[in-house]
Formats: C-alpha cells, sequence, structure tokens
C-alpha cells in the first residue's frame, strides 16, 4: 500500500469500523489508523498561527527600524510621528506579552518626555552658546547602537565552525608492523669506531698469526641471531678476542647485510643500533 493513498473494501461484520467507500483517499493516519476527514475537535493553541513580520531586539531597534524605514534623518528626528508610530506598535504587543511590553514602554515614556520637552520654549543659555536639544542624548544612543548593529552583522558574516563549515577529519588506518628507519651509514661507522677504542683497552701483547674466515665468522653471527628478535650490534663483538677478529665479524656483518640475509635498523637518531634475521628460519 502506499503511504498517501489507502485502498478500503466495504465494511463487513469482521471489520464494522471502517467506511463504506472504495478507493477512498486517506487525508493522514493516526496511530496506523487511516482517517478520512479532518477532526471537528482539533484545539489549536492561540499563539500556533502568530506570525511576526518583524522582530525586533530592544527598544533602539524598534525607534532605529522606524527612522530608517522613513528615511528620516537622525540628526533631526521628527518626535511627533515617531513617538506615535511606536506607541502604536507597543499597544499591539501589551495585549500578547505584558513582560516583553515593558522594557518598550520604558522607552516610550522616554519619547514622550522628548516630545514634552521640544514644546516647552528652551532654556536662557549664555550668549554664544547654543539651547541644548532634548534629542541629543536619544541620538547619541541610537548611533552608538547603529554602529554596534553593524559591526555585529558584519561578524556574523565570517564563516563560522559548525555553522558554515566543519572541520574534515581522515582516519588513516597505519600497519601494525612498526618499520623502522635505515641505519645511517655515519652512525654505523661511529658504532664501528666505538667498538675499535673499547677494543684496544685489552690489547694482548702476544705476536702470533692466525688464519680467520669470513664465512665461519657469518655463520657465527647467524647462529647468535637465531632464536632471538633483535640484537643490539656491540653484542656481535668479542672484544676480548683482539682487532683481527672484530674486523673479521664487522666484514661478516657487511657480507650478510649484502646478501640480505639480516637487517640492521635504528629506531631514532641517536638510539642504539640492532641486527635481527631477515628472514624466519623454518
Amino acid at each position: 500500500m502506499a503511504d498517501s493513498a489507502e485502498l478500503i473494501i466495504r465494511s463487513t461484520p469482521d471489520s464494522p469500523g471502517m467506511p463504506e467507500v472504495v478507493d477512498h483517499v486517506a487525508v493522514a493516519r493516526l496511530y496506523g489508523e487511516p482517517l478520512f476527514a479532518m477532526p471537528r475537535d482539533l484545539y489549536i493553541p492561540p499563539d500556533a498561527l502568530e506570525v511576526f513580520l518583524e522582530a525586533f531586539e530592544g527598544p533602539l531597534d524598534l525607534l532605529l527600524y522606524l527612522i530608517r524605514k522613513q528615511n528620516f534623518n537622525i540628526l533631526d528626528i521628527p518626535m511627533a510621528g515617531v513617538t506615535r508610530q511606536y506607541l502604536v506598535y507597543v499597544d499591539e504587543i501589551r495585549g500578547r506579552n505584558l513582560e516583553l511590553a515593558a522594557e518598550y514602554l520604558l522607552m516610550a515614556a522616554m519619547l514622550i518626555e522628548i516630545k514634552s520637552r521640544m514644546l516647552l520654549p528652551p532654556k536662557k543659555v549664555a550668549e554664544g552658546q547654543e539651547a541644548e536639544d532634548p534629542r541629543a542624548e536619544l541620538v547619541r544612543r541610537l548611533l552608538e547602537y547603529e554602529r554596534m548593529k553593524l559591526a555585529g552583522a558584519k561578524l556574523n558574516a565570517v564563516p563560522q565552525f559548525g555553522r558554515d563549515f566543519l572541520k574534515a577529519q581522515v582516519f588513516i588506518e597505519q600497519s601494525l608492523q612498526p618499520r623502522f628507519p635505515d641505519v645511517n651509514v655515519v652512525d654505523l661507522q661511529e658504532a664501528w669506531q666505538d667498538i675499535l677504542k673499547r677494543a684496544k683497552l685489552v690489547q694482548h701483547h702476544k705476536i702470533t698469526r692466525e688464519e680467520l674466515s669470513v664465512r665461519e665468522h657469518m655463520s657465527m653471527v647467524l647462529k647468535k641471531l637465531q632464536g632471538r628478535r633483535f640484537v643490539e650490534f656491540e653484542e656481535l663483538f668479542d672484544a676480548t678476542k683482539g682487532t683481527p677478529v672484530l674486523v673479521v665479524t664487522f666484514i661478516a656483518l657487511l657480507e650478510l647485510a649484502k646478501e640480505t640475509l639480516i637487517e640492521i635498523t635504528q629506531a631514532e637518531v641517536f638510539a642504539p643500533i640492532y641486527v635481527r634475521l631477515a628472514y624466519s628460519p623454518a
């Protein structure tokens, strides 16, 4: 069945509440039941259909609206006409919202006072001075309010976060396996020089000739790395065996790295250097 129309069959003893019509269009649904006519006892609150053509933020806003709408000179306000129009609006809202009208009534009293003062003869002042205009204070407040209102309109025109635009958020799924940066050649050279310095502290003065095999030390390094995830670079060298063994061990490491059998990694700059197998033995 479509939501906008109902196909109704004639009422039967099994469904006594349905009207005896066919292809009748339902105007609405109430708790799932179709309504074929508007209810006659529907209560609508008095303020439900109230329409405000102009909305004002206070007495000064209303007064400024009346002046600008009729192109009056704000420095020479015709108090009689403006006061009359202002009181018409106050009488209109006083019957609906007395609490709101109280603020406007205060301004109405001020307008009536200014109008009365303008009807009286001006006070005598010293020679060469102008008489004080009763509208001067009101004009000052109106000009100041208008400047603030225009500044607020400019600020409101500026794009605001959450109203005019949203911050883009992108989630990038990173790999769970950390990727360590490659070791710099300079760092590897400094680590090797540090090992040589410590090896000189334990030098033996026994002169012997020993044949050292690079392949043999490559096997020894791989054996030390088996079963361990990471091994510090310095742990692969035995400083007590002298400089020749250290040199051969270092060459063995370079050969293993060249054949991609081991990986030399470093977490960050100046961090310890680690060595691990580049493959998982079966």
